[in-house]
């Protein structure tokens, strides 16, 4: 089922689909919300992972989990396969989210070791799942600040999620789950600060102790690699075929995550990513340049900032009430924040939480979502993207709730220091500008630059040798701007 191949076409005969361009329409059946005559979604390079990723993912939220009653999750699922989509995105915290997969993958005959199984179209797509958990065995102890939870009951750790995972997705949803089947992807979900990083590198740089406890990365990959260095995989199964992590509020915590993976672990980051980014401390001259130097597959997600840019209050769903229904508002339509999302440097794929799909392809989330997202990467102008920012937020000010950080600045480069000759910096934290250098000043007088570049690792830090070891030393980070921040060596 090549589905994705059938209407190869370019860019520039994409037919958009939206208040101001209604007159596309009549090249989709009106009557039945037909694909037939939808062309083949734009893909993406995923990273460095050898996927080509379409630019619209489906979210497993919204309706996938908070399910009104006069709602069907599973055609839903069934419309996003239709339409070539190849990214599914759910999770262990998301309700029956998992359980509405299995329904629609018995449809779509992706069970492994059932009859008419169809492998080709399973290896065709993405599908991501999610634990919050931070530690890799049942058992875990309190720590502050860190949180640990599963709509489980009696899932006690990551290890246990992912199987909770695929037997709600693939198996019975009693524990059991076929031979056969994986996940692509399994995020560490939703991290919030540096302690949570902290306990899921347990076990990797700390000596690992299969009699103690350790963080959930060393026990993911056991189950991605197929050992059993944490003794959590007796079978040595091999369950998921690539690990990351989501963050939604603190981007310091994010690029922490990802500069203390020297091990080669983590390959997929998802994010919030919306038109009021910059209301906050922003990800998009944070983190996502780190994670995009990492080689990493980023996935964009809260384009509608969790249904507070439209009829709701921000704060976190949780209910059917709050799920969204409509295609964006007059003010502020779905098209351009899903524009914005996709036109940010970095972001290969944009996944969408679905309220409801409908016959007329007008009033079909599922169908205006995909049509906007069909962009190129640098398909949109800066100054087209500042005006989406400026409308934003007008209306809808304070919609990044879940972004925990306050808008700040321009940083001062980090964690300066001496060793003989050689000065080193941790990367500055950018503002509304990327960081473009960093002035390295010896005794008030300019000595050199060094051009800034995501630092991927901590142990890899900036470097700058002096030639007067004996000076006053200060190192100043400077944004595309022309903002600077300095540091001085004590």
């Amino acid at each position: 089922m090549a589905q994705q191949e059938k209407y190869p076409i370019s860019r520039r005969n994409f037919i958009k689909v939206s208040a101001a361009s209604t007159a596309a329409v009549s090249a989709m059946s009106l009557g039945s919300c037909n694909v037939e005559n939808v062309p083949a979604p734009m893909k993406r390079k995923f990273g460095n992972l050898g996927f080509d990723v379409t630019s619209i993912g489906l979210g497993g939220q919204a309706s996938l989990q908070w399910t009104p009653d006069d709602v069907d999750p599973v055609p839903i699922i069934l419309k996003a396969f239709d339409l070539g989509i190849n990214y599914f995105d759910t999770s262990n915290l998301y309700a029956d989210s998992q359980l509405n997969y299995n329904k629609a993958f018995r449809q779509l005959n992706l069970i492994p070791g059932e009859e008419g199984y169809n492998e080709e179209l399973r290896k065709s797509i993405w599908l991501t799942s999610k634990t919050a958990m931070r530690w890799g065995k049942p058992g875990w102890p309190e720590r502050e600040n860190v949180s640990n939870w599963s709509n489980g009951e009696t899932v006690q750790c990551a290890v246990d999620d992912v199987r909770r995972s695929l037997t709600q997705i693939f198996g019975d949803g009693q524990g059991n789950y076929p031979e056969g089947a994986y996940l692509d992807m399994v995020l560490i979900h939703t991290l919030h600060n540096t302690d949570e990083v902290d306990v899921v590198y347990e076990g990797l740089e700390t000596p690992l102790d299969p009699e103690g406890n350790f963080g959930a990365l060393v026990a993911l990959r056991d189950l991605r690699d197929g050992t059993n260095l944490t003794g959590m995989n007796p079978k040595n199964e091999k369950l998921i075929r690539h690990i990351g992590f989501s963050g939604h509020a603190h981007p310091p915590a994010m690029i922490d995550m990802i500069q203390r993976d020297k091990y080669g672990i983590l390959d997929g980051m998802l994010i919030a990513i919306n038109a009021n980014d910059k209301t906050k401390m922003n990800m998009q001259n944070n983190v996502i340049p780190v994670a995009e130097a990492k080689g990493m597959g980023i996935i964009g997600m809260k384009a509608f900032a969790d249904a507070a840019m439209y009829h709701k209050e921000p704060r976190w769903s949780n209910n059917p009430e709050d799920v969204f229904r409509k295609v964006g508002t007059p003010e502020l339509p779905s098209r351009p924040l899903i524009e914005y999302a996709l036109t940010t440097p970095g972001v290969h794929t944009l996944i969408i939480g679905i309220g409801q799909i409908d016959d007329d392809p007008m009033n079909c989330q599922l169908v205006q979502n995909f049509y906007a997202a069909q962009i190129e990467p640098d398909g949109m102008p800066a100054d087209e993207r500042k005006r989406i920012e400026e409308q934003a937020m007008k209306i809808k000010p304070g919609s990044n709730y879940f972004q925990v950080i306050d808008k700040s600045g321009l940083s001062a480069p980090r964690d300066l220091q001496k060793t003989g000759n050689k000065i080193t910096w941790q990367t500055a934290y950018a503002g509304d500008e990327p960081i473009s250098h960093y002035e390295i000043l010896v005794n008030g007088e300019m000595a050199g630059k060094v051009e800034h570049k995501p630092q991927v690792l901590k142990d890899q830090p900036f470097v700058f040798e002096l030639e007067n070891e004996e000076a006053q030393i200060a190192v100043v980070a400077v944004d595309k701007g022309g903002t600077k921040a300095e540091a001085v060596l004590s």
